[in-house]
């Protein structure tokens, strides 16, 4: 079951985003130019990320901006998917990045060139507590949102690239280790991977209107017929428009004797209580039928 949650207006996180995208900017601009100086791969990769995370984090701002407008008669649902595919552009970025970024690695670790390790460890720290700020405001809204959550892991991998690139210049600094600027840029692209691949799979779930996770479909037809008037449940679906959106339809088949206009109401409230209090599945369309209806309709409805 899903377990109940409070679900945030799509604006809501507007404020954390734009300041966010400020901090990010930033940063980036200052990696560029102490990567350029100082000669480090490292501090250029996390730019490259950071430029990235950019773009995604402006993306998301759009996405909760435009999420928030009104339903029209051509968009029943507004636009609550934009933020999904926003999640998915990200990730795909993020790919691109990583992709980029170990090719140069590897490229560069046979020969590394020389790094000024006093710029560097200067540059990565004023990241990495930049990033650490960022990172704290997006927390709490990250939880609620596929959007946010791609501009929070953004973030993350930001504040990690940091810490790698801090060690990189620490390393140089005391042994004169200079493929420790390599290496860093490799765990920077290696550690993209992993959380990029799940925010694309789940995003691409919401996409595929697959079934909202924490909800069995079984355990829901089996409280559905518990309602007292229900004989069956049949084309029983159950998907997400957006993050902390989930909907559900399903065909009724209610016994003769219970079809009245009151008894339908009745069964129509039941469900509907048994349905957001359970599932805290709230959007749900019921289409009731008499018990000889089935045979009437279309083997894809059964």
């Amino acid at each position: 079951m899903l377990d109940p949650r409070t679900v945030r207006r799509p604006g809501s996180t507007a404020n954390r985003l734009v300041a966010v995208l400020g901090v990010t900017l930033t940063v980036m601009v200052a990696e560029v130019i102490g990567g350029l100086l100082s000669g480090s791969l490292a501090l250029l990769a996390d730019a490259g990320h950071m430029l990235t995370d950019a773009a995604g984090i402006t993306m998301a701002l759009l996405a909760s901006t435009l999420a928030g407008r009104p339903a029209t008669l051509e968009r029943t649902f507004g636009y609550q998917r934009a933020e999904i595919l926003a999640a998915v552009i990200n990730a795909l970025l993020l790919f691109a990045v990583a992709a980029f970024v170990l090719v140069e690695a590897a490229r560069r670790l046979s020969s590394p060139p020389d790094v000024s390790s006093t710029l560097m460890l200067t540059v990565a720290a004023v990241g990495l507590v930049a990033n650490a700020g960022s990172l704290l405001l997006l927390r709490g809204a990250q939880a609620d949102s596929l959007n946010v959550r791609g501009a929070y892991l953004e973030v993350l991998g930001d504040l990690l690239g940091s810490a790698a690139v801090v060690i990189a210049a620490l390393v140089i600094a005391t042994t004169g280790f200079l493929r420790a600027d390599v290496i860093a840029s490799a765990l920077i692209g290696l550690m993209i991977l992993p959380r990029t691949w799940r925010l694309l799979r789940e995003a691409i779930d919401v996409l595929l209107e697959a079934t909202p996770k924490g909800v069995d479909l079984v355990e829901v037809r089996d409280h559905m017929t518990a309602v007292p008037g229900i004989v069956d449940v049949h084309d029983l679906h159950a998907w997400t428009i957006t993050s902390g959106v989930p909907v559900l339809s399903a065909h009724v088949v209610v016994a003769d004797e219970e079809f009245t206009h009151h008894a339908r109401c009745l069964i129509l409230d039941r469900l509907t209580e048994c349905l957001s209090g359970h599932f805290d599945v709230s959007h749900c369309t019921f289409q009731l039928e008499t018990i000889d209806h089935r045979d009437h309709e279309a083997s894809y409805h059964r």
